[in-house]
């Protein structure tokens, strides 16, 4: 007796499915904290974050009056010496992508209604980063083991050496 052939037919439609879906998820979130030493750069740009825990947000803000998530990236990286550009946008289109953040390096989200980015934070180490979460608000730091900001995530960068 000869075996029937494998039935690629009713399987085909559920491989194609799964590739399809495949391509559509979002990039994971990874970190590491390794024991390599920090750049000057990177203390002076977590230094200068956690100096703003505390500050108001304020929309298109950059020093301690008030400032929104890219302000306070732009204001955490001067201060290191580094120029970054305005936006969260910008900043993920211009700046150099990574694969796995470090302390210092910054992480992207897609909060808004569009799919382009509208949030940045910057990673501090122990899987939390600083930000600037929105009006009424203030700078702050939040786990990025919560859900949101792992389902949220669009890429990191790392401007600084």
């Amino acid at each position: 007796m000869v075996p029937a052939p494998f039935p690629f037919v009713r399987v085909l439609p559920w491989l194609l499915t799964m590739l399809v879906m495949a391509g559509c998820s979002s990039p994971q979130l990874s970190t590491q904290d390794g024991s390599q030493g920090l750049s000057m750069e990177r203390a002076l740009v977590l230094t200068e974050a956690r100096s703003a825990i505390g500050t108001p947000y304020r929309y298109g803000g950059n020093d301690e009056r008030g400032m929104d998530c890219s302000g306070l990236v732009q204001m955490a990286y001067s201060r290191a010496g580094i120029s970054v550009p305005r936006t969260s946008q910008s900043q993920y289109d211009n700046l150099p992508p990574i694969d796995s953040a470090r302390p210092g390096d910054l992480l992207f989200f897609s909060t808004g209604k569009g799919s382009g980015v509208s949030h940045v934070g910057i990673y501090m180490g122990d899987d939390t980063m600083v930000h600037a979460p929105g009006s009424g608000r203030r700078v702050t730091t939040t786990s990025l083991a919560l859900d949101y900001w792992r389902e949220h995530f669009v890429g990191a960068a790392a401007p600084a050496p």
